[in-house]
């Protein structure tokens, strides 16, 4: 079972896993606030969370150009 949550925590952009991480909170409780929140007020995090989810990919490929691998010559 444990298998399965971080393989779908990592391929459904792993925001709220950095955000538990850098926050030092579970993962699974932010996603219930995030899940209350959005219910409370009707979707609005939602926003929120592909904006979050948009900086992490964009951080990681300015990373990648920073610091080239080999292949990427």
């Amino acid at each position: 079972m444990n298998r399965i949550r971080y393989y779908v925590e990592n391929q459904v952009f792993g925001v709220c896993a950095t955000l538990g991480e850098r926050l030092n909170i579970s993962a699974s409780s932010i996603r219930l606030y995030f899940i209350y929140a959005s219910f409370l007020t009707f979707g609005s995090p939602i926003i929120l969370y592909l904006v979050m989810a948009f900086w992490m990919e964009i951080r990681k490929h300015l990373r990648r150009h920073q610091s080239p691998t080999i292949w990427e010559w």
